[in-house]
């Protein structure tokens, strides 16, 4: 008899009828089950890949009315994709969340474009990156673009402190660590570089501003390397050669003027939604 017979013919004995073999057999027995390598479980990972584009499809199911009836079926797709690429890192709950936290960030910024009379495109949400928004015509001036910029960390500062709020009365880390990653990704756009909606900002106080931030991401992105910071880096420099070169022209001239009240009143806003964010980043980070 083999080895695997004779584990098959022990198996089928009563627990007693175990027990009385190994004594016999002068060898240990043990209460439980031997643990036996098992291979990979496909079906387990099929339901974690399938389970972020169910509550994907679920959240459209709901709520494709909306973005139809504001003709941005496009933001609803790119919304799709975005949650189903962040569920694979932190988890559909957590990445719809999150998503949608960038929503009310870009909708900031649609909410005041439109106030001004801007045409403005609805937000694309590109996965890993964040979203934006498309102006199809230049506010009229720095003061007017910094309003446009800082409408979003404005209204995604909000949000993220909704999240806070439901954190600490429920008592859910969940809350707070989405509030954290909403007070972070603001506090990333106020960088003053250009695309970053810091850069768009501080056009209002001075041109040197951009250097600054210029300086200080390059810092971070040698600190740090990641692909995204030296995307922005080069973006960033490119349109701060060109806007430095056409800065003595009429035309740019006559844009940056602002009014020394309105650049006190942009220094205030930007600093200190800049120092609320870091404090408010310090309160709802989770300890590991």
């Amino acid at each position: 008899m083999t080895d695997q017979e004779t584990w098959r013919t022990f198996k089928e004995l009563s627990p007693e009828e175990q027990h009385a073999f190994l004594d016999a057999v002068g060898e240990p027995h043990r209460d439980y089950e031997p643990i036996h390598p098992r291979g990979f479980d496909w079906r387990k990972f099929g339901r974690r890949i399938w389970a972020p584009f169910a509550a994907v499809g679920a959240f459209v199911v709901k709520f494709g009315a909306f973005f139809l009836k504001f003709k941005i079926f496009t933001v609803g797709l790119s919304m799709i994709v975005s949650i189903g690429g962040y569920a694979l890192l932190w988890g559909w709950q957590f990445a719809v969340g999150f998503v949608l936290l960038i929503f009310c960030h870009e909708m900031g910024h649609v909410a005041e474009a439109r106030r001004q009379g801007l045409p403005v495109s609805a937000p694309l949400f590109i996965p890993f990156l964040g979203a934006l928004i498309t102006l199809k015509a230049m506010p009229h001036n720095a003061w007017r673009e910094a309003q446009v910029a800082l409408a979003g960390p404005i209204a995604g500062s909000l949000a993220a402190a909704g999240c806070w709020a439901i954190g600490s009365y429920t008592d859910s880390n969940f809350f707070r660590a989405l509030a954290y990653a909403g007070f972070f990704i603001n506090l990333f756009n106020l960088i003053p570089i250009v695309p970053l909606d810091g850069g768009r900002a501080v056009a209002a106080l001075h041109p040197l501003v951009w250097g600054l931030g210029l300086a200080a991401l390059l810092g971070l992105a040698l600190y740090k390397p990641n692909p995204f910071l030296f995307l922005i880096l080069i973006l960033g420099g490119f349109e701060i050669a060109k806007r430095w070169r056409t800065r003595h022209t009429p035309e740019m001239k006559e844009y940056y003027k602002v009014t020394p009240a309105r650049r006190f009143a942009v220094a205030a806003v930007y600093l200190g939604l800049a120092g609320g964010l870091a404090v408010a980043m310090t309160a709802t980070q989770v300890p590991h």
